[in-house]
Formats: C-alpha cells, structure tokens, sequence
C-alpha cells in the first residue's frame, strides 16, 4: 500500500491523472441542502419511497463503526431516502443525473464502514434495509428478498439482506453458501461491493468470487441484470467496486449441501514462522495436512487482550480453563509477550459428505503433523451455524458493556507471501508493543493466507499484483478506541506502521481502503493499469460521480486532469 506510493512518486500520480473521468462542468457548482431537498421532494409523489430530512435521521446515516464523532456533521447528508423498491432507486439516481448539479447518493446497509464510505456529505443517503421491510399495508415484505432454489442450488438475495439471514434461508433446504465473512450480521451488496473474506477464502475465494448474478442500479439509474455471460463488464466493475458503478438490489449465490457440526480448533504458537508455515501447509493442494480443515485463519496474542481483544471469536463457552490461562500466560512470557493462535474448523454431518469419523481422523493427523506448542491444542465441537456466527457473541458482550458503539480505527492489509515474517517481526513484535506510542492492542489482531487462484483479476477488487507467488496474506489490526486519546494513537500507530512498510520497501495494499484524495487513490492502491481501467468504468456507468463519494475517489468537483 504505503510502499508502492513510495516507489511510484509524484511524478506517476501526474501521469495517472490525465486519465482521470471528466466529469460535466456542472458538478462545479456546489449543490445546496435545501436544493437537493427540493429535487427529490418531487420523488414522493412519483414512487413509493419515503423521505426523511430531520436531524435524528440524517445524523445516523452521518455515522458508521468506525465514526470519529468529531465529523458527524462534515458527513451529514441532506436527506435519507427509504425506498420500496429498485425502481425508487433507479428513479432517485435518475433524477440527479438530470440535475443541473448532480447531487451525491450513497447506499448505506449495515453503517459498517470505518472510514465514512457509505455517507453522502450534502446529498442523499439510501436506506437499503427498507427495501426489505413490510409494504404500508402490513400484508409482508416488500418483495421475495430471500429466495432458495433447491434445484438450482442458488438463492436470490437483497441487496440489502444480512448474511445470517441468507444462511437460516439456505439451510431450510440443507444448502449453503461456501464462502463467508466472519461476522454475518453484514449485507449483501456490502461484502460484495468490497469483497467478503474470512477463513474459507483460500479454498473458495472471497465472496465476490462466489456470485453468479446480480441486479444493479447504476449511476445514471439504469436497472441492469447482469453476470459473468450477460453485460460481463459491469458485473465485473460492481464486485468490489466499492459502490462506485451501481447499487447491488439483488445477488444470486450459489449454494452447497450444508453440514451440522463444526470441530472448532485453536492451536498456539510462540514462533510467526512455524504458524504460518502451518497455515501454508493446511490451504495447500499436496502434503499430509492438506484440506483437512475446511477454515483456516490466525491471530496474535498479546497479554494486554481482554474482552476488546477477543470479541471476535467467542464460543459458547471457554477455551481455556482457569489452569489454561496461567499456562497461556506463561507461555506468552517465554515468547516476549507475543502469541500465535492457529484458528481451524472441519466441517461434518448433515448434508455433508464428511462424517463425524472422518473429522475426528482428520483432526488426528493435524495434531500430530502440526507444530504448535505441545500441550496448546483447544478443540470444541459446536453447530455449524454456531461457528459461522460465532463473533455474534463477542459483539452482544461489548454492546452489553457500552463498548461496542465507540471508534474503530481498523487497518486491514494484504501482504505477499515473501514478506510476512518481516512484517510479524517490524510491526506484531515492535510498532504493537510500543505502549508508549500506540496503546494497547485492544483489538483482535488477525494474519492468515489465501489462494491467489481464488480471485478474479477482471473484478474491481484490488489485491496483491502476481508475484509469482499462489499465496498472499491478509492482516487486520482491528481496534476499538475505548478512553481518551485512544483513537489519536491509534490513528498515529496505523501511520507508523505503514512508514515502517515504506521503509522497508515491504509491497502492501489495503482492504477496505480510505484514503484522502483522488491522487492517493490512483498511486496508492490501483496502480496505473488498475486505475485506467476503474476510472474507464466510472465514466462509462456514473459519469457524473453520483455514487459513493464518501470514498473520496470521484468527488465533487472531480479533480481536474492534470496537463
């Protein structure tokens, strides 16, 4: 991420620049409150959305997790809009294309961004959840937002419906979707215009990977249906996109035969190298411990976790026993303060083809062939939709204890293979254990692999450029700012580990990304190639930078070609 601006410098954002969309001369003007309030007013009578401008409304749809409340305000929109349908939306996109100062839309589902993504600043925000609410008269929802085929192995989904929800649907039929993100109470068109991984994405890819079609709305207010055989290229350009091309009304996912059980595993090292050599070992397609677990994920653990550190992964009861965690503890002194935790499933029964046997002779093998610390091998058996929804229980805690809606200043990186264990060495056992600087952890901290093959290079979402290499890494420092001052040093600490990339000529790009300015934007994260091709695609289904502009991309006056 940082390195790569580093490498490139002033002079390629220059040439990126002269490719950059031309917006019309009209984007400009600033558009005002009361005009943009006025313009969809007009909407009211023609659809069935309703519109809301008070301030309770517009301030929620000014916040999302990872809100510095210092910029509420900055974020407000002018309205929220609740539509009934894809056509509300599509009529809405439409009438701000036709305005003379085309004024910004953003799809909010879950407010789950961290960095402000999903706000429209003077604009209008849409407020998917309604689309899956009851009609006025009572009678039920809207439309069918959750439809199975058992035949087909598919289910049709809302743009704007949780991810749980898909899984209690699909498993009604004893089917699933493969591929996850580890917290589930997130929406469709969310993951998907980002690109939804956890544990499973080494063998399945990310969820963006795992769609067969979808309906769209797109920025002139277009209603399109599309795929991988059917106007290909917006279907490319909307996965991952990051809102920036169309508002996902509908995906169809393909489904699986779903298991019951899940043997949930944790693992502790004390050594980077010997975690992730294993992890590399369990997502390969060869060797004694290959695909026997069905997720694959890590983490690093330090002693200042508590309850923040660990709300990620709870099960439904302890790990650790109270002798566990002297011994945990003991061992984390031996290393220096610093822990790995292997984090596996193998999935069994129901629809499944693996048996209970099958899991336990699996599960047999990897505690003998891996190299985790003796004695530091935790193993419960829980319901498969318990592990998938398994970080549910650590949110209820802090919600429970007033920590959940506070600051999340989250980093999330993807990092080559190469360079993992320079950065666990620079960054898990320096810049995290410099109190002085950044605080304690309080967060989860999580480092695992993926399959390259598993990505589409034609689909928006960055990821790391091929070096040659199948594997890639994902890291997210994923922390909450509970007390004061804590979200400064934070914010100071994700700078000083991108410095330390930079300095270390270590190649790495963000996931979920934000950053500042359109140039940052084009050098930092897509790189010339990727960013021709995203700002092709903006002109041809947003050109005039209706959507999403609280990524900072395309903003309001786009930034003029540089010469």
């Amino acid at each position: 991420m940082v390195s790569m601006a580093a490498e490139i410098g002033f002079a390629f954002i220059c040439v990126v620049l002269k490719t950059t969309t031309t917006l019309p001369p009209t984007l400009a003007s600033p558009t005002t409150t009361t005009s943009v309030v006025d313009q969809i007013r007009e909407l009211e009578g023609a659809t069935a959305g309703r519109i809301r401008t008070d301030a309770a409304a517009t301030a929620l749809a000014s916040t999302d997790f990872g809100t510095n409340a210092s910029s509420v305000d900055a974020a407000r929109p002018a309205a929220v809009f609740y539509p009934s349908s894809a056509a509300d939306i599509a009529a809405l996109l439409r009438a701000s294309s036709a305005s003379a100062s085309p004024f910004p839309v953003s799809a909010r589902g879950c407010g789950h961004s961290t960095g402000g993504q999903a706000t429209a600043p003077g604009g209008v925000v849409v407020d998917m959840a309604s689309l899956g609410r009851p009609r006025g008269d009572g009678d039920g929802p809207s439309d069918a937002r959750l439809a199975v085929s058992a035949r087909g192995r598919y289910i049709d989904a809302g743009g704007e419906q949780l991810w749980v929800d898909v899984l209690h649907a699909a498993l009604a039929h004893g089917l699933t979707p493969r591929s996850w993100t580890d917290y589930l109470h997130l929406t469709v068109g969310g993951t998907l215009s980002n690109a939804g991984i956890s544990g499973q994405a080494f063998r399945h890819g990310p969820q963006i990977s795992n769609v067969l079609e979808l309906d769209v709305v797109t920025g002139t207010g277009e209603m399109v249906t599309c795929s991988k055989e059917k106007q290909a290229d917006l279907f490319d350009a909307v996965l991952g996109g990051l809102g920036q091309f169309g508002i996902i009304t509908r995906a169809r996912i393909p489904l699986v035969p779903a298991p019951a059980r899940a043997r949930w595993v944790r693992l502790l090292y004390a050594d980077a190298a010997l975690l992730t050599g294993d992890q590399e070992r369990l997502i390969a397609e060869r060797g004694a411990v290959a695909g026997l677990m069905d997720y694959v994920e890590g983490s690093v653990l330090t002693d200042s976790q508590g309850l923040i550190g660990s709300w990620r992964s709870q099960p439904p009861s302890s790990f650790f026993s109270e002798g566990d965690a002297d011994r945990v503890a003991a061992l984390a002194k031996d290393a220096g303060g610093v822990l790995y935790c292997l984090e596996g499933a193998v999935y069994y029964g129901g629809a499944a083809d693996t048996t209970a046997a099958d899991a336990d002779k699996g599960l047999e093998v990897m505690l003998r062939e891996l190299r985790y610390a003796r004695g530091f091998a935790f193993v419960q058996d829980v319901s498969y939709v318990e592990f998938l929804d398994r970080v549910r229980a650590g949110e209820l805690k802090l919600r429970a204890a007033g920590l959940w809606d506070v600051p999340h200043p989250w980093l999330n990186l993807f990092l080559p293979r190469s360079r993992i264990l320079d950065f666990a060495a620079g960054v898990f056992h320096g810049v995290m254990l410099r109190r002085g600087g950044g605080g304690a952890v309080m967060g989860p901290v999580l480092v695992y692999p993926m399959n390259r093959r598993g990505w589409d290079g034609a689909m928006s979402a960055v990821f790391p450029e091929d070096d040659g290499d199948e594997v890639f890494y994902t890291v997210g420092i994923l922390r909450s700012a509970v007390a004061a001052g804590d979200l400064a040093r934070m914010e100071a600490q994700n700078a000083e580990v991108a410095r330390f990339c930079a300095d270390a000529g270590i190649p790495c790009t963000q996931y979920l990304p934000s950053y500042g300015t359109q140039a940052e934007w084009a050098a930092r994260h897509f790189g010339p190639g990727r960013w021709y091709r995203f700002a092709r695609r903006k002109r041809k289904y947003d050109p005039s930078a209706i959507l999403s502009r609280g990524h900072r991309i395309f903003s309001d006056p786009l930034a003029a070609p540089t010469s």
